[in-house]
């Protein structure tokens, strides 16, 4: 994904900068959108017609680099109606609400019709420190 969001560039920069504690996330979340959101938040997230986030798992960091990647398959089941063309993902530290951590586009956005699925084949969400 392509940028973090400014919550956790301050937890980042608190906890590497300062004598600030952060609280790591104890789970993560991916988000599908069909607007962009920001470092600040905001897009559009889908919701309704049996949407939900869906919990996401990664490896540790490579190094050089700093890239991480998901290590199983993120599904999002059949939708009980139109969720919109997907065009962005988020990653969140809650189920619902919460706070934004990543976000960034998606290669090519996703129709998303009625008894539609959604998967993101183990590797395929990608974070990278830049």
């Amino acid at each position: 994904m392509a940028a973090l969001s400014n919550y956790a560039e301050k937890l980042l920069l608190d906890w590497l900068m300062t004598t600030g504690s952060a609280t790591r996330p104890t789970a993560w979340y991916v988000a599908l959108y069909t607007a962009a959101p920001s470092d600040s938040g905001g897009g559009t997230e889908v919701s309704g017609s049996g949407y939900a986030r869906q919990a996401v798992t990664f490896a540790a960091a490579s190094t050089p680099g700093g890239t991480t990647s998901n290590t199983g398959a993120v599904t999002f089941t059949a939708a009980g109606g139109n969720w919109g063309s997907i065009s962005h993902i988020g990653l969140h530290d809650a189920l619902t609400s919460g706070n934004l951590l990543w976000h960034g586009a998606m290669t090519a956005a996703k129709t998303i019709a009625d008894g539609d699925t959604l998967e993101f084949a183990i590797g395929n969400i990608d974070l990278t420190l830049a």
